[in-house]
C-alpha cells in the first residue's frame, strides 16, 4: 500500500473521529500487519465508530457481535437450519463471517459464578 493511500486513509477516518490520531495510526498498522487489536476504553469513546469507520474507507465488510453472558456459539458462527421443503439443512452465517469484525464487551462474555480449572 502507497503511503499516500495510509495518509488518506488515516485522514477519512480521523474525519469521524476526533483527537484519536495516534489509536488510528495504531489500528491502521494492526490491520495492515494482518494483526488482530484489543481496544479497551471507557464506553461511548469511539471504539465501534473507529472499526465502522475504518470498514467504510477500506471497503470491508463490518459486523458487530455485542457479547453476552447467555450467548451460545451458534449467536458467533451461525447455525443450520432445516428446511421440510427439500428435506435439507441451510446454513446461516453469523457474524464472525466477515472481513472486520467489532467483538464488543467481552468481559460480559462469562458468567461471573464460572470458573476455570487448568
Amino acid at each position: 500500500m502507497d503511503n499516500t493511500l495510509i495518509h488518506d486513509a488515516i485522514n477519512a477516518v480521523s474525519s469521524k473521529l476526533f483527537d484519536k490520531e495516534k489509536q488510528i495510526k495504531l489500528a491502521f498498522a494492526c490491520i495492515l500487519a494482518n494483526g488482530h487489536l484489543l481496544i479497551e476504553d471507557k464506553p461511548g469513546l469511539g471504539k465501534t465508530t473507529l472499526a465502522n469507520a475504518m470498514s467504510q474507507v477500506l471497503g470491508l465488510n463490518f459486523r458487530r457481535i455485542q457479547f453476552t453472558s447467555d450467548m451460545l456459539p451458534s449467536d458467533v458462527l451461525g447455525v443450520s437450519i432445516f428446511q421440510p421443503h427439500n428435506s435439507d439443512f441451510r446454513f446461516f452465517k453469523g457474524p464472525i463471517f466477515t472481513q472486520l469484525l467489532l467483538a464488543d464487551e467481552l468481559n460480559r462474555g462469562h458468567t461471573s459464578h464460572s470458573k476455570c480449572f487448568a
